[in-house]
C-alpha cells in the first residue's frame, strides 16, 4: 500500500485505506491483518491503524483473530441474501416515492438520468471498483429523487458490506443484466408510473441477492 500523508484525520485515512482493500477484495476474507506490518506500509504508527480496525471490527468488516490480531470477516452467503431481502423493501419504496415526484424534482431527475447513462457506457474493461460505484451512485440517485434521507440512513451502514459482495458478481456477466434491470427501473420512474417502478427495484433487488449467494456458495464450495 502507497504510504498516507500525515494529518488530523489518519484515523479516517487509515479507516477509508482498510475500507477499500476490504470491498474491492484486494484484502479478502479471511486475510490476516497485522497491525505492525500495515502501519509500516502505511508510513503511520499503530495507534491510527488500532482505532481504524477497531471501527471496522463495530462494523462487521474485520474479525478478532488471535491474540490482538485482526482478520477480513467472512462473507455470509445467507446474510447477504437477507440484507438484500431488506433493501428490496427499501428499493421499492424508494422507486415508488421517485417516480411520484419524477416531475417535481428536475436536478435529481437529472442525476438519476446521468447515473442511467453512465452504467450503460461502461466498457469490457471497466474496473472493477468503477463498476460497483456506478451502481451505487444509480441506486443513491433513486434514494434522492424519492426525497426520502431516512432510506438514504438507512441504507448507508449496510453499503461496505453489500460493496463487498458485488464485487463477487460484477465482474461476470451479471453486470449486464444488471444495467438491464436499472434501465427498466428508471423507465418507470421517469415516466411517473409509481406501481411498476417499485416492483421492478423490489424484483431487482431480490434477484441481485438470489445471484450473490449462489455466487458466493459456489465460491466457498470451490
Amino acid at each position: 500500500m502507497i504510504p498516507l500523508d500525515t494529518s488530523p484525520n489518519l484515523i479516517d485515512q487509515v479507516y477509508q485505506r482498510l475500507m477499500q482493500g476490504i470491498v474491492d477484495l484486494s484484502l479478502p476474507p479471511g486475510h490476516r491483518i497485522r497491525q505492525h506490518e500495515l502501519a509500516e506500509q502505511l508510513g503511520v504508527s499503530r495507534q491510527p491503524v488500532s482505532h481504524a480496525l477497531h471501527l471496522l471490527h463495530r462494523q462487521g468488516l474485520v474479525a478478532e483473530s488471535g491474540r490482538k490480531g485482526f482478520e477480513v470477516a467472512p462473507l455470509d452467503p445467507v446474510r447477504i441474501r437477507q440484507l438484500y431481502e431488506v433493501r428490496g423493501a427499501l428499493d421499492g419504496l424508494a422507486a415508488r416515492l421517485a417516480a411520484e415526484r419524477a416531475r417535481s424534482d428536475a436536478k435529481s431527475r437529472a442525476q438519476l438520468e446521468a447515473a442511467l447513462r453512465d452504467g450503460r457506457a461502461m466498457a469490457a474493461d471497466t474496473p472493477l471498483a468503477t463498476l460497483i460505484d456506478l451502481d451505487v451512485n444509480f441506486h443513491q440517485a433513486i434514494y434522492r429523487l424519492a426525497g426520502s434521507p431516512a432510506i438514504e440512513e438507512t441504507v448507508a451502514s449496510q453499503w461496505p458490506h453489500l460493496r463487498r459482495s458485488m464485487a463477487s458478481v460484477l465482474e461476470g456477466d451479471y453486470r449486464v443484466r444488471a444495467w438491464t434491470e436499472h434501465t427498466a427501473i428508471a423507465k418507470h420512474i421517469l415516466a411517473g408510473e409509481a406501481v411498476a417502478a417499485e416492483m421492478a427495484a423490489q424484483a431487482h433487488a431480490l434477484t441481485a441477492g438470489r445471484t450473490t449467494e449462489e455466487r458466493l456458495k459456489a465460491s466457498d464450495a470451490a
